[in-house]
């Protein structure tokens, strides 16, 4: 069946987006369910994030398990870095969990080993609501083996109480350049005596070179599932932030210590920074954590460049394992997560947008500032036809590892920004031809 637009707040948000209008209620409308057949169910349900994201997990879990009695849920959670080493683990020693969290960057190599379920099969888990361009981003070969959590991007961020102060009027975001970014940084540190650097954002993350190989006319990943960009738009990345600490918009080399991945604990909440890149889902925690005075800003060249960079992202995956014991207990939790406006009113837009588009409009009353200015950003960003987005190939864990090693062999000076995307092109290639 072809699906049509939906309207309103949802519209805004999943412009184009493809949904079917009859035949479907959302599960928080209705009652509980029978209970689990066979007796009772104990599902392992894996995930990463802080204390505060499994605060809400928990909420949502609990009027999971009130509308599905006989089914219980034991959820662990804890950082990303940690997460992906036990999680591999897990599927090595034959003990995965049924529910769990996948990064993009995992999915397909965790797919071809066999070792996740295909969502499609599992009538529990009703596919109706959600856009075709978001489940995309989980298929391979045609099998669903990833549902996005929900949607985001990432967006600049500038503590405005440093800038007010500095006397720096921060650029128009719909209309600025790479350029004019470094001149709005520089100025920032000049104008408060190297106090505050105007940027501190990650090198090393590979987000940022995304959007500008997008921005340039290039895929970073290719629809193939190849690496699409070019050996120059890797040295710009790099060559940009040499240029930038010269000039001193960025900190000096060794600056950054390992604090943590909180907002709270970002150079941006402490003042020694006034901008930095962020997945805007968590806009809000960096707002409170800075006191409230930072503004959301569309990254730099969207519109000087050839193409727009943007794209509509899962902030992670659900998957179920291939070799769950309980799938069709598994499928109904997934079910819950994407399509129940109660548990999505717990967990609001922790992990983005919700991708139920009548979820999304469901949840808008109970939203704060930050989130709403998140969430009006995603679907501002969606208003112009963005171009098409893949998902990411087997070894793409190992071409983020390499740049990340490589850009602090850049920071030092130990390697040029040119040599440092040669070695960067050959080593990911390998990695995604293996």
């Amino acid at each position: 069946m072809k699906k049509t637009a939906t309207t309103g707040f949802s519209r805004r948000i999943f412009l184009g987006a493809a949904v079917t209008a009859a035949g479907f209620a959302l599960s928080g409308c209705g009652g509980g369910n029978p209970p689990a057949a066979g007796g009772p169910v104990e599902l392992n349900f894996v995930y990463w994030g802080d204390s505060n994201r499994a605060k809400m997990t928990d909420a949502a879990i609990r009027i999971f398990e009130e509308k599905n009695p006989g089914i219980t849920v034991k959820s662990e959670y804890q950082d990303s870095g940690p997460y992906a080493d036990k999680l591999a683990t897990r599927f090595a020693g034959g003990n995965p969990p049924d529910v769990l969290a996948m990064a993009n960057r995992s999915l397909l190599e965790y797919a071809q080993r066999g070792t996740l379920a295909d969502l499609k099969t599992l009538p529990e888990l009703n596919l109706d609501k959600v856009p075709d361009t978001v489940l995309s981003r989980g298929e391979v070969d045609g099998k669903l083996y990833g549902l996005a959590t929900g949607v985001t991007t990432i967006g600049m961020v500038v503590n405005k109480a440093i800038t007010d102060q500095a006397g720096v009027a921060i650029p128009d975001d719909k209309t600025w350049s790479w350029d004019d970014y470094a001149k709005f940084a520089t100025e920032v540190t000049q104008k408060t005596g190297g106090k505050v650097y105007g940027a501190g954002y990650d090198v090393s993350t590979e987000t940022g070179p995304i959007l500008l190989a997008r921005q340039r006319g290039e895929d970073f990943y290719t629809e193939d599932n190849k690496l699409g960009v070019s050996e120059d738009t890797i040295r710009e990345w790099f060559q940009y932030s040499v240029d930038l600490r010269n000039a001193g918009g960025y900190p000096p080399a060794g600056f950054f210590e390992q604090i943590g991945g909180s907002a709270a604990q970002s150079y941006l909440a402490k003042g020694t920074v006034a901008s930095q890149i962020i997945p805007i889902n968590n806009f809000k925690a960096y707002n409170e954590a800075a006191g409230g005075n930072v503004v959301l800003l569309r990254m730099p060249g969207e519109t000087t460049e050839k193409r727009r960079g943007y794209s509509a992202d899962p902030t992670m995956l659900w998957s179920i394992a291939a070799k769950s014991k309980h799938p069709k207990e598994a499928a109904k939790l997934l079910d819950f997560l994407t399509n129940d406006s109660d548990g999505a009113a717990e967990t609001l837009t922790q992990r983005g947008v919700p991708i139920n588009p009548d979820v999304a409009e469901s949840i808008t009353a109970k939203l704060s500032p930050g989130d709403t200015a998140f969430v009006n950003m995603m679907a501002a960003i969606q208003e112009d036809e963005l171009p098409p987005a893949y998902v990411y190939p087997k070894g793409a864990s190992v071409v983020a590892d390499t740049l990340k090693q490589l850009a602090t062999e850049v920071e030092f000076g130990r390697v040029t920004p040119a040599d440092a995307a040669k070695t960067f092109i050959e080593k990911s290639n390998a990695a995604i031809n293996k």
